[in-house]
């Protein structure tokens, strides 16, 4: 009965420790903190940023991207194939600081909004990265520590990086 117990204790001290360590933070824009929770998450990678973003212009976000590379965080990038040619994209200059862009080639839209930081944050929400969704647009953006909804958005970033072509801005015949 003893070990029962001792067991029936360790599960439960043991089982829940990822609620206990889970974390969420939310905003909502515009001009509600959602960029500078982004810049401030991205200024905490060490190893790793897996993005996948429909939408990506924001000069301040794509600054803080090139730090973390120059402080060798692996920087990798599926953005949807629009984003090649959309004129304020941050696509070409990603890719001329060594980030590792690529493009979706699945049919519809990439219009997924999220990133990982070190394999174990999500930042995710209707969030794109531009100017107008954090000073006009009504969106929003959850940041979630938690290990088993991570794995999830690894598995699904990785599936997408797959599926998806190079930064090659040119087209091949």
């Amino acid at each position: 009965m003893k070990y029962f117990l001792s067991g029936i204790i360790t599960f439960l001290l043991f089982g829940f420790t990822s609620l206990v360590h889970a974390d969420t933070k939310v905003y909502f824009s515009p001009n509600g903190g959602c960029q500078e929770a982004v810049i401030r998450e991205i200024s905490k990678a060490q190893k790793s940023i897996d993005i996948a973003m429909y939408s990506f212009t924001s000069r301040e976000i794509v600054q803080e991207l090139v730090k973390a590379k120059e402080k060798k965080v692996k920087i990798r990038i599926v953005l949807d194939k629009g984003q090649k040619t959309e004129e304020y994209s941050k696509s070409r200059y990603l890719i001329s600081k060594g980030a590792d862009v690529r493009f979706h080639l699945g049919t519809g839209l990439m219009h997924n909004k999220f990133a990982l930081i070190d394999g174990r944050v999500v930042l995710t929400g209707s969030f794109n990265w531009t100017a107008a969704a954090d000073q006009k647009n009504a969106e929003n953006l959850l940041i979630l520590t938690e290990n088993g909804i991570a794995k999830k958005y690894v598995n699904q970033f990785e599936r997408l990086w797959t599926e998806s072509g190079n930064g090659e801005l040119k087209d091949k015949k």
